[in-house]
């Protein structure tokens, strides 16, 4: 099956398996899950790492820190990737929540006279790697010929009221309520004819974080 046909026939409902989120238990017990699987005592384990027996059982039960080179030795000892000593570990994941009518105004390059940029959310450097910038975007009859933009990622429109044909490349969408637009922002892009006003679209863009 391919990567493809997996990620389709994935459970979007499905939950992952509880996560300890003190990442001092989670190596610990990451620890000695690996230890008991590979039939090793505590004081085998103890002997191949040079460290107490009081001190792993403290690293096993979570009581203490331990540091990257002793992490590195319990691994080479278990003999697993050292990231896997961190595989039962759940980092925070952020969420925003923005309630109607409370997006912030904000301007970006291009933006025009009578063009209404509301930023409904924004987090910072996460673990997907991927940053996601959702807008509320009206423009109204002062609106003059709107720029094309061009920036990195992809983009996702879904028209709420009004009417505006969108050019992406060298195309026009017609774009009306309920319709969407999901397309490279790399292309030239933006709405061009503004045909019945107020317009008013949700566009998402996504983006990869630069290292």
């Amino acid at each position: 099956m391919s990567d493809k046909d997996q990620r389709r026939n994935q459970d979007p409902h499905a939950l992952r398996e509880q996560r300890e989120k003190n990442l001092e238990v989670a190596i610990g017990r990451q620890v000695r899950s690996l230890r008991k699987r590979q039939r090793m005592t505590g004081a085998d384990l103890a002997a191949q790492t040079g460290l107490s027996v009081g001190m792993l059982s403290k690293i096993e039960n979570g009581v203490i820190s331990p540091s990257l080179s002793t992490i590195q030795t319990l691994a080479n000892a278990l003999q697993v990737p050292l990231v896997q000593l961190f595989s039962g570990y759940e980092e925070e994941r952020g969420c925003m929540h923005v309630k109607a009518g409370q997006g912030v105004e904000t301007d970006r390059a291009g933006t025009r006279a009578g063009h209404q940029y509301n930023l409904l959310g924004h987090i910072g450097a996460n673990a997907s790697g991927v940053f996601t910038e959702p807008y509320l975007i009206t423009l109204n009859d002062k609106s003059d010929r709107f720029p094309t933009f061009q920036h990195e990622g992809m983009e996702f429109l879904y028209m709420l009221e009004g009417r505006v044909e969108y050019r992406h490349g060298d195309k026009l969408y017609l774009m009306e309520p309920g319709d969407s637009l999901l397309f490279d922002s790399d292309a030239p892009h933006g709405p061009e004819v503004l045909l019945e006003l107020p317009a008013k679209y949700l566009s998402i863009i996504t983006y990869p974080q630069n290292d």
